[in-house]
């Protein structure tokens, strides 16, 4: 009992680190930066990377082509190879709503080394270059965004960064979306704290794929998309590039940009977050490890210190776990908030924690059964997680 109580110390100590030095990761008050309304709007292109997306097109793509941007943009559709009909929906919708000009293109299977949704985003931003945008606006086909999101995008660009990513709200309806997705985004913004990432001078670089404003000089500058061409999480990559190149990255909580793609079952939310799991390690064993043992020692080990405690009559181990446990719930509260679900959710972070190391332990599983990241019917064997400096 007496290492264990130590073990919990240990655990509620993480638990103050990361409540008081982790850049305030658990707050959600990062939105977009300041305004800064130019007094001539630079042009944009809209790159939207497809692949069997008829399912959502119809709840994201209307809201794009109706963005109310005072400037010239116009949208880029790149159909990855779909069989569902992809790229005659979008026309479809396009001479239904009207709109920002819409062009649909596809660019064949993507060649060894590439990601098929990097190979597109390619395609795609070598079209738009004819029309020498200043800025390119990536987002994914499940993204739906409110009227005024370019402008506030742009807008927000103009206080001095190259790239402005928004984390999409991500749909929270069925029972096991409310008790997981709330939790990936606060996995990732523990990871990647947002303050930091804004901060000039920072290494830390992340952004959120759904929604990257991206300048089209620092594009160029950076090789995107062709120096993160096997990355499996390009929006990490991405911004890691820019960060090397010398650019400035922003990326927040969005309030109306939204994820139209729905996770009804626990193998849906399952699939997506072990497809890239293991990539984010680096494929190390000795990362995973230490990241099985972080989870357990973090997550696991409050609530089992709390009944272990009670069971065994020891009151500090009880009262050390529940105060670590009462932490990571407070830390919890305020996504939660965000995604405006029952704050009950709170005490059972360690369920979703444990489920999330599961998810990670299977994605190892994959990877060394030659699955690797499979994603709509393609198999990538060796991902890659950071940017390539070749």
């Amino acid at each position: 009992m007496s290492a264990f109580l130590w073990i919990t110390v240990v655990s509620l100590a993480a638990w103050c680190w990361l409540l008081l030095c982790q850049g305030f990761f658990w707050r959600t008050d990062v939105r977009l930066p300041a305004r800064r309304e130019p007094a001539s709007w630079p042009s944009v292109c809209v790159v939207v990377p497809a692949r069997d997306e008829a399912g959502v097109l119809p709840a994201s793509l209307p809201s794009l082509l109706a963005q109310d941007y005072p400037g010239r943009a116009e949208v880029f559709l790149v159909d990855d190879g779909s069989t569902d009909g992809t790229g005659e929906l979008a026309r479809e919708l396009s001479r239904r709503h009207g709109g920002l000009p819409l062009t649909v293109t596809s660019p064949g299977e993507p060649p060894a080394g590439w990601t098929g949704k990097l190979w597109a985003v390619r395609h795609g931003i070598a079209l738009a270059r004819a029309r020498q945008p200043e800025y390119l606006l990536l987002t994914d086909a499940d993204i739906a965004h409110a009227p005024d999101s370019l402008r506030e995008l742009v807008a927000a660009a103009g206080s001095g960064f190259d790239v402005v990513s928004q984390m999409a709200r991500l749909r929270v309806e069925s029972r096991w979306e409310r008790l997981v997705v709330p939790a990936f985004v606060y996995f990732f913004a523990q990871l990647y704290p947002f303050r930091w990432i804004g901060r000039e001078g920072s290494r830390t670089a992340a952004a959120a794929g759904g929604c990257v404003l991206l300048r089209t000089a620092m594009a160029e500058r950076a090789r995107i998309p062709d120096a993160i061409r096997h990355a499996v999480i390009d929006d990490v990559a991405l911004a890691r590039a820019v960060k090397g190149a010398g650019g400035r990255v922003w990326l927040g909580l969005a309030d109306r940009v939204d994820s139209v793609r729905p996770y009804p079952r626990l193998h849906d939310l399952w699939r997506m977050v072990s497809r890239s799991a293991y990539a984010q390690l680096r494929h190390s064993p000795p990362l995973l490890l230490g990241t099985v043992a972080g989870l357990a020692l973090v997550y696991l080990v409050p609530p089992v210190a709390v009944v272990v405690g009670a069971a065994a009559g020891s009151a500090a181990t009880a009262l050390a776990g529940a105060l670590a446990w009462a932490v990571m719930a407070g830390t919890y509260t305020p996504m939660l908030r965000h995604y405006r679900q029952s704050l009950w959710l709170a005490p059972l972070l360690p369920y979703t924690a444990f489920l999330y190391l599961l998810m990670t332990v299977d994605s190892a599983v994959q990877h060394y059964r030659g699955r690797g990241a499979a994603w709509k019917g393609r198999t990538y064997t060796r991902p890659d997680a950071v940017p390539d400096e070749g």
